[in-house]
């Protein structure tokens, strides 16, 4: 079984600096592996583990630090990574952003099984990069995964969370599916597996090797662009009412709404 995670480099703080462009500024920022991908690498490492044969690789579009999310999945337990990397390629949207990994993923990986994202990235949150890649490559897709059971064949059953509860659905492959957090957690790398990472080479593609066009990737290639970015104000702390009782609270609360001319 070949299964292809799809990671992202995400910043690791809350003083996020914007371009005129409304694009996020990643450069001098510290950044993390995206925590739902995390999920997604150790559902993969989970699988592989009751399947020895399986094959794992990682694959990332990003300038050229995302390098070291790659490392981080490997030192988790992926076997190899590949980074989809050109300047040409800042600003995409979900929708440029994922046809960029389908063509990558298409024509760099082959013949794959299976291939697992987080459903969300903290740093947009939108949940759409998944389902676009399975609709881009013509995959079946199953969302909001909390849980997957694969025991070989031409299928796997993935435990979803739905408003209901838990839903089990099965899924023939090859197909994709988006993790949410698990009920387990991801494992932390160990000496090992880092090791591994420093020493595995990591190659690069751009756009032209894809064969895209400038007009598909990046701002170019995006329907959608942020018209303005900026960060909520910070909220005002609660006052407590001290009172004997109800009766009493709701006159301290009624004279407070007066003075504060919230109330006439």
């Amino acid at each position: 079984m070949k299964i292809v995670v799809c990671v992202k480099q995400v910043p690791d703080t809350a003083d996020i600096k914007w371009t005129e462009n409304n694009t996020m500024i990643r450069e001098g920022v510290e950044s993390i592996l995206n925590p739902f991908d995390e999920y997604a690498v150790e559902t993969a490492i989970r699988i592989k583990e009751s399947n020895p044969d399986a094959t794992i690789t990682v694959v990332s579009m990003g300038p050229p630090q995302a390098k070291e999310a790659l490392k981080r999945a490997i030192a988790m337990g992926a076997d190899e990574a590949l980074l989809v990397t050109d300047k040409k390629f800042a600003g995409a949207d979900t929708q440029a952003t994922s046809r960029t990994l389908a063509a990558a993923i298409k024509q760099k990986l082959g013949d794959f099984n299976l291939i697992i994202c987080g459903q969300f990235a903290i740093d947009g949150d939108t949940a759409q990069t998944g389902p676009s890649i399975a609709e881009h490559l013509g995959l079946p897709q199953v969302t909001y995964v909390k849980e997957v059971e694969y025991s070989g064949g031409e299928s796997i059953v993935a435990k979803r969370e739905v408003e209901e509860g838990i839903q089990k659905v099965e899924m023939k492959l090859p197909g994709l599916i988006c993790m949410l957090k698990c009920d387990y957690e991801p494992r932390m790398p160990q000496i090992k597996g880092v090791m591994k990472a420093n020493r595995t080479q990591i190659p690069e593609v751009n756009m032209e090797e894809l064969g895209l066009e400038h007009a598909q990737v990046g701002i170019k290639g995006s329907p959608t662009y942020v018209s303005k970015a900026f960060r909520p104000q910070p909220r005002v702390a609660g006052e407590m009412l001290n009172a004997s009782d109800p009766a009493e609270a709701a006159k301290v609360l009624i004279e407070k709404l007066k003075n504060d001319k919230v109330l006439v």
